[in-house]
C-alpha cells in the first residue's frame, strides 16, 4: 500500500488530497471561479497569489481529515506540468518542502496523466489497454494507455479544446465564465437539433477526413455567425436551442472519433478524462453509441472531472509504487507531450 499527499496548483483550483493506491483518504479544492469570474476567465498572476495564501492551510486540513500522521505518508506529490508556470510553481514548492522535512521521496506529475488515473478512483479494478478520451479546458485528445507512463496520442484538436469552446460560444451568448457548466443547463431545455452545426472534421490531403483528429474552432464560428444573423433580424436569441444544438455537435464529434479509434485498435473500454467529462450530453451520447457497440465507458465521479488532487495522487502512488521518483531540482513546464511522462522520474529509487 502507497500513501501520498498530492498537491494540484494547475490552473484555478488549489487542491490537496491523501490517497492510498486507489482509495481516496481526504481531498479539498478551494476553487478561484468567484475571484476570475469578474474577469471573463483565468488571470495567471491572481491565480498564483490565490494558491499562496490558502495552500498551507488545505495541507493542514487534508492531514487531519485523514487521520494521519506524517509517518504514514510515503511521499509527497504535485502537478509540474502542463500548467500556469506561477501556479504550478507554488504547488510544487510546497511538495519539495514538505518532501525535504519530513524525508519523503518526490513525486512530479503530469496534469494529463492526473485525469487519466481520475478514472481509478470510482474503478479500482480498471487496467490497461484502454482510450482515455481527454476533454478539457486546454486539451482534447484520444490516448492510447497502454501502462503507467506509457502513452500514445492517437488524435488531437487542430485548434480549440472542447472546453475551451464551451467558454467562447458562452461568451457569445453573453452566460459568463465558467461557460461549460452554464450551457450544459441551458441544453436540458432547448432542442439539440434545432440548428445543425459542424462537427470539426479535419479534411486529408488526399481526400476524406481524419477519423481521430478534430477542430472546434468551425462550430464555434457557426455560432457566432448564428447570432448575428438572429439579431440583425431583430429576433431575442433562443440561448437554450443554441446552446442544445451546440452541445449536441460537440459530443456527437466526440463520441464518433472516440467509439472509431477504440474500434480500430481494438480497445474494449474507452476511459474519460477532464473538466468536459462531466457534461450531460456527452455523457449520454457516448455511453449510448458504446453500449450499441459493445464497448464499454467509465466516467469519473462528477468531483474528480474538474482538478483535483485526489487523482494527482492517484497517479503518483501509482508511480512511487513503481520505483519512480522525481529529482528535487525538476523544473515546471507549461507544455509537455503526454508521451513524456517517463521524463520527470528516476527509476528504481523506491523499492
Amino acid at each position: 500500500m502507497t500513501t501520498v499527499l498530492s498537491i494540484e496548483t494547475s490552473c484555478d483550483e488549489t487542491a490537496v488530497a491523501i490517497v492510498t493506491n486507489r482509495k481516496v483518504c481526504s481531498s479539498v479544492i478551494a476553487s478561484q471561479i468567484p475571484i476570475h469570474t469578474q474577469y471573463g476567465g483565468v488571470v495567471p498572476e491572481v491565480a498564483s497569489r490565490q494558491h499562496l495564501l490558502i495552500i498551507t492551510e488545505l495541507i493542514d486540513r487534508v492531514i487531519k481529515e485523514a487521520n494521519l500522521d506524517w509517518s504514514a505518508i510515503d511521499g509527497i506529490a504535485a502537478t509540474v506540468a502542463p500548467g500556469l508556470v506561477g501556479a504550478l510553481m507554488i504547488g510544487m514548492s510546497a511538495a519539495k518542502t514538505l518532501a525535504i522535512l519530513h524525508d519523503k521521496p518526490f513525486v512530479g506529475v503530469h496534469h494529463l496523466e492526473g485525469h487519466i488515473y481520475a478514472s481509478y478512483l470510482s474503478a479500482p479494478e480498471l487496467e490497461p489497454p484502454f482510450l482515455c478520451l481527454l476533454v478539457s479546458g486546454g486539451h482534447t485528445s484520444l490516448i492510447h494507455v497502454k501502462d503507467c507512463g506509457v502513452y500514445t496520442e492517437l488524435g488531437a484538436t487542430r485548434d480549440d479544446a472542447a472546453g475551451e469552446a464551451f467558454d467562447k460560444v458562452a461568451r457569445l451568448l453573453d452566460l459568463g465564465y465558467p461557460g461549460g457548466p452554464k450551457i450544459d443547463r441551458l441544453a436540458a431545455q432547448g432542442n439539440p437539433t434545432l440548428y445543425p452545426l459542424p462537427e470539426g472534421n479535419i479534411s486529408l490531403p488526399g481526400g476524406g477526413f481524419h477519423p481521430y483528429d478534430s477542430s472546434f474552432s468551425g462550430v464555434k464560428t457557426a455560432v457566432l455567425r448564428l447570432v448575428q444573423k438572429l439579431q440583425a433580424e431583430g429576433r431575442e436569441l433562443p440561448v437554450a436551442d443554441i446552446a442544445a444544438s451546440f452541445q449536441h455537435s460537440v459530443a456527437k464529434s466526440l463520441t464518433k472519433r472516440a467509439i472509431a479509434c477504440a474500434t480500430d485498435y481494438g480497445l474494449e473500454t474507452i476511459v474519460i478524462g477532464g473538466g468536459v467529462a462531466a457534461n450531460r450530453g456527452l455523457r449520454e451520447t457516448l455511453a449510448t453509441a458504446a453500449s450499441q457497440r459493445g464497448l464499454k465507458v467509465l466516467f469519473p465521479p462528477l468531483e474528480y472531472c474538474t482538478d483535483n488532487a485526489a487523482m494527482i495522487g492517484c497517479a503518483a502512488a501509482e508511480h512511487l509504487s513503481r520505483g519512480h521518483v522525481s529529482p528535487l531540482d525538476l523544473g515546471v513546464q507549461s507544455r509537455l507531450s503526454i508521451m513524456d511522462v517517463m521524463s520527470l522520474y528516476r527509476t528504481g529509487e523506491v523499492g
